[in-house]
């Protein structure tokens, strides 16, 4: 079940107080008590509730890795490096409007534009950014608007917010974009979903972004605000390895950081995050190391393959194998994340039975623990 048993206050003890917060958005949107400002989730009056969602909901409180992996995909939680997986491919948009507008090879944004057109969702909730190139969550309704929320910011910022603002009683069928730590939210309001909101049964298509890490919302905008004038940036990008740096598009220029700089400005609380490619979705999407301009995916659901299936079929994706020495580095760098994660958990606690939020059996935390996972790397 979802930990339920504790308020506001303890999570803000616990979590958000402790920089264990990932910013998922969990746990304001239809609160009073609580708001996102300035990079952090901050509390306007005291709560004196005993017990919350907002508690149950955060995925740095206790998770049943089990419960939603039975849940999602009727098996349990077993550590596999990328989760479970149907199928896995790369992948691009057919549309060079499309592509040119994207982070990589626009899947995510065919997807997206395909699932409105065929009505499957009315409304995509995803992440667009302002003048200051700093991320909002939008809810887009039109090809548009899904347009304009396409390319990544690396920025952490409170998506779920979104969800919870909907009206109880929306009808409105959505897709939603989430990094890794929001989809395992998300798990956890299915598992006990909210009775005073919109219906968790109105998501009809959840698309997850790989992820090694994210950057801190306030920290990282002060030091773009030093070093280049955003108001002109069109687009952020971390190359694939061994790149190793940060760019930065203004007009037609390209304006690069050494990545360990960039690294600087992460979340504290990405260090003990175990998941790299969002398992917890209907189809999990990123970039392939070596290859420009396409994406890795990986299918996780019937629902998932049914829209691949269609998008293939109306000529929205190109799709070819994955090459073999791809998908084996990235389940390598999957591993090595949940590895790192558990070791970074452990020096936190200093017991190895304490794995603060995390409910995994004893065999895979023996093996996490003892897998070499190297100095840190990745985006």
């Amino acid at each position: 079940m979802v930990t339920k048993t504790k308020g506001m206050g303890e999570l803000f003890k616990e979590v958000i107080n402790k920089d264990l917060c990932t910013l998922c958005g969990a746990c304001i949107g239809d609160c009073p008590y609580t708001v996102f400002y300035r990079g952090k989730i901050r509390m306007l009056d005291l709560c004196t509730r005993e017990e919350g969602h907002c508690y149950g909901y955060c995925p740095r409180t206790r998770t049943d890795l089990d419960a939603i992996n039975n849940k999602l995909f009727g098996v349990p939680f077993t550590g596999a490096e990328i989760g479970t997986v149907k199928d896995v491919f790369m992948a691009r948009s057919r549309d060079a409007k499309v592509r040119s507008g994207a982070q990589y090879g626009g899947t995510v944004t065919s997807l997206l534009l395909l699932a409105l057109e065929s009505d499957l969702i009315n409304a995509a909730i995803t992440t667009n950014t302002d003048e200051d190139k700093l991320p909002e969550a939008s809810v887009a309704r039109s090809a548009a608007g899904v347009m304009a929320g396409a390319g990544s910011n690396y920025m952490a910022y409170p998506v779920l917010e979104a969800l919870n603002r909907m009206p109880k009683d929306s009808k409105e069928k959505l897709g939603i974009v989430v990094t890794p730590c929001q989809a395992i939210a998300l798990a956890k309001m299915r598992l006990d979903p909210p009775t005073q909101r919109a219906s968790l049964d109105n998501i009809r298509l959840s698309v997850g972004l790989f992820c090694t890490w994210a950057l801190a919302y306030d920290r990282f905008y002060e030091f773009l605000k030093n070093n280049v004038d955003l108001p002109k940036v069109r687009k952020f990008d971390i190359p694939p390895p061994p790149a190793n740096r940060f760019d930065v598009y203004i007009g037609k220029e390209v304006k690069s950081f050494p990545l360990d700089e960039v690294r600087k400005y992460r979340m504290p609380t990405c260090a003990y995050c175990l998941d790299m490619t969002a398992e917890f979705t209907d189809i999990s999407v990123g970039s392939v190391e070596g290859i420009e301009g396409w994406n890795t995916v990986i299918v996780r659901t019937q629902h998932g393959a049914d829209i691949i299936a269609e998008a293939k079929k109306k000529g929205k994706l190109e799709i070819k194998d994955l090459p073999a020495q791809s998908l084996a580095h990235l389940k390598e760098a999957s591993l090595i994340k949940k590895a790192r994660a558990v070791q970074e958990i452990v020096k936190k606690t200093g017991d190895k039975n304490d794995l603060m939020y995390i409910d995994i059996s004893h065999d895979l935390k023996e093996k996490l623990l003892g897998h070499k996972v190297g100095a840190q790397g990745g985006h």
